[in-house]
Order: structure tokens, then sequence, then C-alpha cells
């Protein structure tokens, strides 16, 4: 949990939250996410998604392409000494994360935002609409 504001260096290097490294270890998978953002998985986590998209039928194409999508561009990824991880020109192309992120705890996975990005989806939330959603699916506080 939490929303956190850091920056990416000209390096490509970001800060993550010493809660969040407690929970993810010294080494952890990065890889393009859904909405625009990327995805940051502790490894096991990371290999129970893994086995799930391999279980897959390589016979169908979407199967094929959100394999693609998921496994092709993850990275393993190291904390530093200043609790910083590399971010590879590739995926931050694919997050258009320039230099402002958010980074947010979603259950069993991080996400990192351009701070841009999360602004938007932000916006685009309405609390009475996400209400009624809870209700239908039973989920009512």
């Amino acid at each position: 949990m939490g929303e956190y504001n850091h920056t990416v260096d000209a390096k490509g290097r970001l800060i993550i939250p010493a809660k969040f490294r407690d929970s993810l270890g010294e080494e952890f998978v990065v890889s393009k996410g859904l909405d625009g953002c990327l995805f940051v998985l502790a490894n096991n986590e990371w290999q129970k998604f893994v086995d799930k998209l391999l279980a897959l039928p390589t016979g169908n194409k979407d199967a094929r392409q959100l394999t693609r999508y998921f496994l092709a561009g993850a990275e393993n990824v190291s904390v530093d000494k200043q609790g910083r991880i590399l971010i590879s020109e590739v995926l931050r192309k694919a997050a258009a994360i320039d230099k402002d992120v958010v980074v947010t705890g979603y259950g069993n996975r991080i996400e990192i935002w351009s701070r841009d990005r999360w602004e938007g989806v932000m916006e685009d939330v309405d609390a009475e609409e996400i209400a009624e959603k809870m209700a239908l699916l039973g989920m009512g506080i």
C-alpha cells in the first residue's frame, strides 16, 4: 500500500521506497504493466505470474501476444546501496517515464507511473461510481 513521489535521475535510477524494498528483497523484476505503468514484482510473485503465462495455450494468438508483452521487456533488477534500481530506457519509454514518477503499492505488486499518467488516471476516478461497482461485486464497506 501507499503512494510515493520520486524522480528518476539522468541515468535512469529510481529510489524504491524502503517500505517496498523490505517486501521485494534485494533483487526483483520490473516489466511493462497495464494502463501505461510498470509492474514491479518480488521474484516469487513474478514466477507465479510467469507460470500462469506459460500455461496459456500457445496455439492462441492472444495468449502468445500477452506472453510476449510481459516477458520480452521484463528485467531483473538489483537495489544498490542507496536503495535505487536502474530502469532501462526501453521500460522508461514504455511507461513514458522521464523524470517525475509515482510509486504505488498494489497488493502483490508495485506500480511505477510517470507522474503525468498517474494524475490523468486519478482524475478519471469517480468515488461514487467505484462505490456502485463495489456493491455490484458484493464488496460494500
